[in-house]
């Protein structure tokens, strides 16, 4: 196993992989910027370095400073998480080029999947299913682009190659709207990535957005852990993950995930992933791959009793995955809501002082936190303060500990998002089941105006 492994991170994620080496015996370093010095994570591990000033541009996502902690501690490897540096091929290569190991896929894997365009080709060669689309980048001709929407059929969404996290995209309804659609998706993926590549797809207009988590050695050997649903999304940022998804049979999933497995052996892909598809009217389409473990990967862990870090930290070390796909059994379900420093209604950050903080508990109630009494949340940063994870036999019961959960959680002192979860948890479309990735933005628009969405 490792030695010493520096957590390239910060909050939750950076706690969660801390946690998971100390379980092993791996030594940590936390690096930190100036206003995480009093992060949990940053106390608990072995040693810490500070990289820098607040803003993420000179600390964490600082490729120098973070290779230059691994090398004056003295570490064998470092774990990005999720953000920041972790889907980032040049530093994985940085990494390895400096004598460390990068804990993620090689950089190769990561450069092809972080090309949107690569990636659908690559997906496509494997037999993974995809939305029809252009096939490739879309030129200035607007005449030839006309041609390809036709052929796709509107509505089409454009997309940047290079983006993600929901941004660089616009959906066209009409053939009147496409060039000028292609030109400010160009000149906004160009601002937003330093690429203009863009795409088309046929634009799914009532689809499910359902992933599957992969672990793959590099060796030859990939098995996949069954789905999740992450269609409760706001702005196209995921708000409640569950697994496994509802309505997905085991022989879908079984057909699903040996394709995701295949197209991971195909590319000689190494440690933890997620493919994402969009699933409208009993099918899949591939969407992108997040080359890195994911915020939702607890709700995989509880159903699957697969330790996901864990698994990484042992790939990285060179161990082949120990694990089979016939091992591999749900067990219940679970849900997990993203708790976030934010008002309710309006969204706006609410970074302060936490003058008081309550974990819930009880059976199957897992929080992933790195709060604490007496934390400031700091207002340079990503608002998600903590995960609250429930896990029961059925949805229903885990629902129902859930919305128990939700009422025992107490952060004084700033605003959350928990008002909101506990609203979508009482919401009888939510409780049924299956509902669209366009679900939650509706309900929030009739509260808005009706003031009954979400009551």
């Amino acid at each position: 196993m490792l030695d010493k492994v520096v957590i390239a991170n910060r909050g939750e994620i950076a706690l969660r992989i801390l946690r998971a080496c100390h379980a092993l015996g791996i030594r940590t370093v936390a690096v930190h910027s100036t206003v995480d010095r009093n992060l949990k994570h940053v106390a608990m591990a072995d040693e810490s370095v500070c990289i820098g000033p607040a803003p993420s541009a000179q600390s964490y996502l600082d490729m120098a400073s973070i290779i230059a902690a691994a090398e004056v501690t003295d570490a064998q490897a470092i774990h990005p998480g999720y953000g920041f540096l972790s889907e980032n091929a040049d530093f994985a290569e940085r990494v390895e080029q400096s004598g460390f190991i990068f804990i993620g896929p090689r950089p190769e894997t990561i450069r092809l999947m972080g090309d949107k365009v690569e990636a659908i080709r690559a997906m496509k060669d494997a037999g993974v299913p995809c939305v029809p689309g252009s096939g490739g980048p879309l030129g200035d001709d607007n005449d030839t682009n006309i041609v390809i929407a036709r052929e796709i059929g509107y509505p089409v969404i454009v997309k940047a190659a290079g983006g993600g996290g929901g941004r660089g995209m616009r959906v066209v309804h009409t053939e009147a709207a496409l060039g000028n659609a292609v030109a400010t998706t160009k000149s906004e993926a160009k601002a937003a990535f330093g690429n203009d590549m863009v795409y088309m797809e046929k634009f799914l207009e009532n689809p499910r957005h359902v992933e599957i988590q992969v672990l793959a050695d590099g060796q030859g050997n990939a098995i996949h852990l069954g789905e999740r649903d992450c269609s409760m999304q706001r702005r196209h940022q995921k708000v409640v993950e569950e697994a496994p998804a509802p309505g997905i049979s085991a022989d879908m999933r079984a057909q699903i995930g040996k394709v995701c497995t295949e197209a991971c052996i195909r590319i000689g892909y190494r440690g933890a992933g997620t493919f994402e598809f969009l699933y409208e009217d009993g099918r899949f389409y591939f969407i992108e791959m997040n080359t890195r473990i994911q915020v939702e990967h607890p709700v995989t862990e509880l159903v699957t009793g697969i330790d996901l870090v864990r698994e990484q930290l042992a790939i990285a070390a060179g161990h082949k995955l120990s694990i089979r796909q016939d091992d591999i059994v749900l067990d219940g379900h679970a849900i997990e809501c993203r708790i976030n420093a934010e008002d309710p209604d309006s969204f706006l950050p609410s970074p302060g002082l936490i003058q008081h903080f309550h974990a819930p508990g009880g059976p199957g109630v897992r929080v992933d936190s790195h709060i604490y009494e007496g934390y400031r949340v700091p207002a340079n940063y990503d608002s998600m303060i903590g995960k609250l994870i429930v896990h029961g036999p059925d949805r229903e019961t885990a629902i129902a500990r859930m919305r128990v959960a939700l009422s025992e959680m107490v952060v004084d002192g700033i605003k959350t998002n928990i008002p909101l979860q506990q609203r979508i948890m009482a919401d009888t479309g939510f409780q049924q089941g299956g509902q669209n990735i366009h679900y939650l933005e509706k309900r929030l628009a009739e509260r808005r105006d009706t003031s009954i969405g979400l009551a």
